[in-house]
Order: C-alpha cells, then sequence, then structure tokens
C-alpha cells in the first residue's frame, strides 16, 4: 500500500518543543535563602514529578487522585496539585504558591536547541503545524520567546478546549484544524501514553525523550528528517 503523504506535524510542548528548567534562579528571592532548600538530586526528582504525563500520578496521596486526571482543565485544580506536590518534596508551605506561579511562568521553561528550526524547517517546506498539549496557560507566551508562536498555525490546549490527552479529541481538533486527515499527520511527543494514543486516530507518532535540553540538541531534526519533511536542517 503506497505510504499517504504527511501534511501536518503536531507537537507536544511539555517536554517536546520546551522543558521545565528552572535552574538556581527558581528560588532567587524567595524566602529567606538566596538559593534552593533542596539537593540537586531532590530538586532533579521534584522537576520530573512536577512535568509527568498522563496516567502518571506523581506519587499523590489518594484524595488527590481525581484531581490530577483533571488538572489540566482547571486552573484551580492545577494550583492544588501541584502545590501538593511542591510541599511534599520538602519544600517550606510559605513557599509552595509562588513556586507553583513560577511554574506556569514561560520565563522558567527553556526551548530545545532545534525547537524553532524545527518549526522554520515546516513552515519552509509548507507543512503546517499545531501544538496539541495538555496545559493550563497559553504556551504562545513561550514560543513567542524564541520567535517562533507565529510559526505554529493552530493550537489545541486542554484548558482551553475541556479534554486532555489520551482523549483523541484534542487529536481531531487539531486535524480538523489544519484542514489535514489524521494518515495524513504526525504527532511528535515525548509520552507513548498522552501522545502515542493519537495512532488510534490514524495519525504517524514519533516520541522523543524529555531529556535536559542540553542534552537532546536535534531529536526534532532528526524525527521530522526520518520522515522525510526537512529537505535539510535550516538553520
Amino acid at each position: 500500500m503506497e505510504r499517504v503523504a504527511i501534511r501536518g506535524v503536531l507537537f507536544d510542548f511539555s517536554g517536546t518543543l520546551f522543558r521545565l528548567e528552572p535552574g538556581p534562579a527558581w528560588f532567587r528571592g524567595l524566602g529567606d535563602g538566596a538559593g534552593s532548600p533542596l539537593s540537586e538530586d531532590a530538586e532533579a526528582k521534584l522537576i520530573v514529578r512536577l512535568t509527568a504525563p498522563a496516567g502518571e500520578e506523581a506519587g499523590l496521596p489518594p484524595e488527590l487522585r481525581d484531581a490530577w486526571n483533571r488538572r489540566d482543565l482547571d486552573a484551580s485544580l492545577h494550583q492544588t496539585v501541584y502545590q501538593a506536590i511542591i510541599r511534599e518534596a520538602g519544600i517550606d508551605e510559605k513557599l509552595a504558591e509562588p513556586l507553583y506561579r513560577r511554574l506556569i511562568d514561560p520565563a522558567y521553561w527553556r526551548p530545545y536547541p532545534d525547537t524553532a528550526s524545527a518549526l522554520r524547517g515546516l513552515r519552509a517546506g509548507g507543512i503546517r503545524t499545531a501544538v496539541v498539549s495538555n496545559i493550563v496557560w497559553d504556551v504562545r507566551s513561550a514560543l513567542a520567546s524564541i520567535d517562533a508562536a507565529e510559526l505554529v498555525d493552530e493550537y489545541a490546549l486542554s484548558y482551553v478546549e475541556g479534554a486532555m490527552k489520551p482523549d483523541l479529541k484534542l487529536f481531531q481538533i487539531a486535524c480538523e484544524r489544519l484542514g489535514v486527515e489524521p494518515a495524513e499527520t504526525l504527532m511528535v511527543g515525548d509520552s507513548p501514553e498522552a501522545d502515542g494514543a493519537a495512532a488510534e486516530l490514524g495519525c504517524t507518532v514519533a516520541i522523543v525523550p524529555p531529556l535536559p535540553t542540553d542534552q537532546r540538541p536535534a531529536a526534532l531534526l532528526d524525527v521530522l528528517g526520518k520522515h522525510g519533511l526537512l529537505d535539510s536542517a535550516p538553520a
């Protein structure tokens, strides 16, 4: 059977295009100390829990599991869940809310080195793109920080659409807005469960590892090149 040409690419946001990487500045100006109250290892584990994808409960107590499952649909639930995660990491109660505010601040999210290049390359090749994300804040602001917001044609964000991946609704919305069939679409994400569900709709799926940004220089370009969507890596 002849392979259908890909006409649209859907991208996850967290762990795919950008990654939460607070660094020392995350705690600066909070409390009495100038730095993190956590060890480097404990802080790394906290970041993993704060960016856990759909289906992973991030070690929450039973009474918060329902809120966890709906966290990216409702801003108040999102705050409740993530402040609990911050507190359970051993951080003082008074720091939980200000740290949460930084969690949803695009200034603390770093783009992968090839994010802008990948989006520019697709735009140059006439491939339409969308960001499909479980999130409660507008990721356009993060993309705007690298002059890439206008390189994305459409956005399907959980808090706006009322659905969270792996619900197929978000993928369907994105494909419809792009004017492409699922069979003509590549979904690029970091979660086999949440992003991989797009395969049920007929999309091709590519999973990239949510590594620190300095450890994953070209995974997006590699995926797009493998699927014949970039003639050459754009500058």
